[in-house]
Formats: C-alpha cells, structure tokens, sequence
C-alpha cells in the first residue's frame, strides 16, 4: 500500500469518530466504540453516519483554516486583494494574482482542503454503499431522506472540488486504490444523479423551515433543487455546452417549486442576514443582546441552506468552529462589533463604489475603515504598519465580532478562542439567489424575481428608496445584480468563471493598483494570462502528485 492509499485508509476509519457539535441536530454522542464491523445495521446507524457526512462536510472548513474554499474563491475573485501580514509569506498573494512566482516554495497551498474533501467523501460513500444491509423496515421514508442528504453532500464535495481543481480523482466507494484523475464530465455526471436523487427522494416537508430550531441545517429537497440549478448554471457556462440528465427546462422547473412552495421569502433589510451589520455598539453591553441587534437570527426565512459551525472548538482536537472568518477580520484592531483577524481579502474599492446611491447593501457588505471611524483610532497606525495590500475597506458579510471593551465575542461561550472558535454560519444557498437564477434561466417571472431582491436592497427601515429604479431582466442586469448582492459570499469569481474563462480574466487582471503595504506606498498587477492559461483552475498539492506516485497530474500553468 503506498502512501496514498495509506492516507486514505487512516481517514476512512476515521469517518465513524465524529468532532464533537453542539448545535441541536449535529449534536450526537461519541462513536469511538463503532466500528465498521457492528455498525450499519439501524436506522439509527444511518442518522449517525449522516451526522458524520455533515461533520465531514464542516471540517473542510473547520479543518482547512485560511485555504478553504470560502476564502480561495474569495481571493480569486475581482472584490478582494489578497492582504494578511505585512511580513507574512507570499501565499495568499500567489492565489489572488495566479501566479505560483510569487511564493515558488507554496507547492502545497491547498492540501490541507484536498485531504479533509476526500476525508468527507469517504463518510459519504462508506454510508451509500452500506445502504443495503441496514434494517430499513417500516422506515423507508426516512430511508429516502437520509440517504438523499448524504448523496446531496457527496454532490456538494465534488462541485466545490471539480470547480477549484478541474481533474480529481473520483472515488464513488470507501476504497484505497491509488485513483487517477477523473474527465470533469464523468465528476458532474455523478453530481446530477445525486441531487436527483435527492430532490426525488427527500419529502419536501421532512425538514419545515417553520421548524429550523431543530432542524436548520438539513439539506432539503428545495435545496437540492438550488444546489442544481447552479451546477447547471456552471457547467453550461464554463465548458459550453449541455449538462448530460439535466434540461435547462428541468432546472428551472425546480426553482419555480422553491419559490411557490412559500417556504422561503427575503428579510425584509439585507442588512440583518449579517450579524455585524445589524448589531449595535453600546458600553458594557454583549453585542448579541437582542435588545441590541436586528440580526434575522440562524435559520431565518432567506436561507435556504447554511454550512453550520459552533463554538465548541478548542485546541484539543474538537472542531466545529468557522476556521476562515478570523482570516477576514481587521488585522490588529477590536472596534466593536468588529472583532480582530488576520486582515485577508482586503476589498478592493471598485466593489465599494460599484453600489449605487440608496442601495443598502453596501454599508451591509463592506466595511469602510475611514466611515466607520476606524481610521481614528489609537490602533489604526499600528494596523496600517502590519496591513499588506490594504485599501480602506474589508468584508463586513462575515467577519469576527467583538463586546464593547474590545474582547472577542466568543469570550464566555465556553473554552473559545478568537482564531479557532468563530460560529457564524454560511449562507451556503440564500432565497435571493434562488430568484435570480430563476430569472437567468428565462423564468416568465424574470422581471419581478430581479425587482423583489433589487426592491429590498433599496428599502431601509420600511421605505424605499427614491433612487429605487426598476431594470430589465437582461442578462447583464442579471449577474450586475448578483455581483451586488453575493458580494464577498463566495460566488463571484464562479459567476465570473462561467461567463467565459477569457471575460473572467479581463473582469479580474489589473494594472499597477495602489494599495498600501506595511504603510508604504506599493501596487498590485494580475495579468491576465496568467488566469487564462491555468483555466481559471487552482493548483493542485504536490504532495498528493508525489503520493500518488505521479499518477495525479498538474493542472496546466501550476
């Protein structure tokens, strides 16, 4: 067995060990006395092993700290620089501007992301292929549910690795073999039948929103049907043709039962989807008093899914925590209800004036050191000096929060930690977004889908704005919306992407734009080529290439 396969199998017979999770349904005892022997009998056994897809689905995140997905697609997008320290090394900056030069010794920028997918695909496909010798009698609806969660989680890992990648390995059974790397089409092909799967096999009413107490964080057939109208989305755009077992008709047929089923709406300010841009700043009080905050809360109605996370995280081993926030957060400065980070994805200041006057959603999504009076504090100075590529704004959407006398806000929760024991959740799939892609798939309610999210983005405390101006549902429109309203969510170099990998290099290249290193005066160039030629596609870690023994090839331009 080579090291690869070695790699594999120690992740495998691990899958059964779940982190421990504090949030109502991930919540489960230890499962140190379960092995793959006694296991798998019980329609509790299913739920468990479920519970441990999620976990897995989690540790990609919890696990992978400022290489995950969120923040990879974040950098490589045309909103943000790639910032962190001034004295820092150079790998954040070789994602941002796609070139591998700039920090040669970074071969293995994303391994920690490539072990922690394949560790969670193998969870989901040790359940699916254990399916048949589990007691399902009496049981088959849930048979159906649980199964179609874990076939739609297993479909989640292999978008978010197919898109960053291009060519992985696909592994639709727990095995050790050393396997190549797959053709796109044959990865996608398995994407579409399991959210199929899904969205044929989870009751639309096994998880009520109006029950998102205990059961937030299901994926639900209606999020199946989101999660596929954006691999079509993606792939018909990025590879140009058809999406083999799925029409366009289909797709949007799926988002028209979403909307019709009423079991989402938009809340009524963007604003309160984000905590620290509904939160209020008072002396000696704690920033998530309700008293003091409009936050819509964890489960409001516009979500559709989120990617869940808790406070539970400690140094010890247990992960549960949003391992990625902290690396958005202002470096250096607790200025409540901002808390501290480590200064990344500085946002570039196109994305701040790209929002038109009236429209809510820019003082929701970014902040401004100098409106926010950051600028005069006593450590802004000390900021500025340890700020690489610092531009005067960064992500207000997700970012740390702080209590009033500058100590994080997780102090208090438990054993927490400011760097490893953030718990906001991820919007993974919002309302808004359903609307939109309903309108881009040529819904004969395009016009009223874009105007209800452009309407809410232009009202404030109960009034619209005058600047409100209704536009046509045209493709250009279409995704200018989207850049406004998923801004710094993860989704714009991917809405980018699909457009075309040359118009996503012109949108993305740019010359000799200032920004501030350390407090001096520097610039930032990303060449378009450089995108062009790597296919808009990351690199992948050469220590899976020398494990694989050379079996796992480069992507082009790496």
């Amino acid at each position: 067995m080579n090291k690869l396969k070695l790699n594999i199998c120690i992740l495998g017979a691990a899958a059964l060990m779940l982190g421990s999770c504090s949030d109502a349904w991930l919540n489960t005892e230890s499962m140190t006395s379960s092995t793959t022997g006694n296991f798998y009998k019980t329609v509790n056994d299913a739920k468990r092993a479920l519970y441990g897809c999620y976990s897995g689905w989690q540790n990609t995140v919890s696990s992978s700290g400022a290489f995950a997905f969120y923040t990879i697609s974040t950098a490589m997008s045309d909103e943000c620089r790639g910032g962190a320290g001034a004295g820092d090394a150079f790998n954040f900056q070789a994602v941002d501007q796609f070139d591998i030069s700039l920090s040669p010794s970074d071969v293995n920028l994303t391994n920690d992301m490539w072990v922690n997918y394949y560790a969670a695909l193998y969870r989901c496909n040790e359940l699916i292929t254990k399916e048949g010798q589990i007691d399902w009698s009496g049981n088959e609806t849930l048979q159906g549910t649980y199964m179609g969660e874990c076939r739609a989680i297993r479909a989640i890992l292999y978008f978010d690795m197919v898109r960053l990648w291009g060519n992985v390995p696909l592994v639709t059974e727990p095995t050790t073999d050393n396997v190549p790397q797959a053709d796109p089409d044959d990865v996608y092909a398995v994407i579409v039948e399991d959210l199929q799967y899904a969205i044929n096999n989870i009751p639309a009413d096994a998880y009520p929103k109006a029950n998102a107490a205990s059961n937030e964080g299901h994926i639900t057939k209606y999020a199946a049907q989101g999660i596929l109208a954006r691999v079509y989305l993606y792939y018909t755009g990025y590879y140009g043709k058809d999406l083999a077992g799925v029409t366009k008709d289909n797709v949007l047929a799926g988002l028209e039962e979403v909307i019709a089923s009423n079991e989402y709406g938009l809340i009524p300010a963007f604003k309160n989807l984000w905590p620290a841009a509904s939160s209020v700043s008072m002396p000696d009080e704690y920033v998530w008093n309700p008293e003091l905050t409009t936050f819509a809360g964890r489960g409001n109605k516009e979500i559709v899914l989120p990617q869940m996370f808790n406070y539970t995280q400690d140094w010890n081993g247990a992960k549960g925590g949003n391992a990625w926030i902290v690396m958005m957060g202002i470096r250096g400065i607790n200025f409540s209800p901002f808390g501290q980070g480590w200064g990344m994805c500085t946002v570039v200041p196109d994305m701040w004036n790209a929002y038109s006057d009236g429209d809510t959603r820019q003082s929701a999504s970014i902040i401004s050191l100098e409106k926010e009076g950051i600028t005069k504090t006593a450590e802004y100075a000390s900021h500025l000096k340890d700020q690489r590529e610092y531009t005067g704004y960064t992500v207000k959407k997700y970012t740390p929060m702080s209590y009033y006398d500058g100590t994080t806000a997780v102090n208090g929760l438990g054993e927490g930690n400011f760097m490893i024991s953030q718990y906001q959740n991820y919007d993974y799939l919002r309302y808004s977004d359903i609307l939109l892609m309903a309108a881009e798939l040529g819904s004969p309610n395009a016009s009223q889908y874009l105007n209800e999210v452009r309407r809410r983005a232009y009202t404030d405390n109960g009034e619209l704005s005058s600047k409100f101006r209704e536009i046509e549902p045209t493709k250009e429109n279409i995704m200018n919306e989207r850049k406004l309203e998923f801004a710094f969510e993860g989704l714009r170099y991917w809405d980018l992407l699909r457009q075309g990998v040359d118009y996503a290099a012109s949108q993305i290249a740019v010359s000799n734009m200032k920004v501030l290193n350390g407090g001096v005066d520097a610039t930032v160039t990303i060449n378009a080529q450089n995108i062009i030629d790597k296919k808009g596609l990351s690199q992948i870690p050469q220590d899976q290439i020398t494990l694989s023994g050379g079996v796992i090839k480069q992507n082009q331009g790496w």
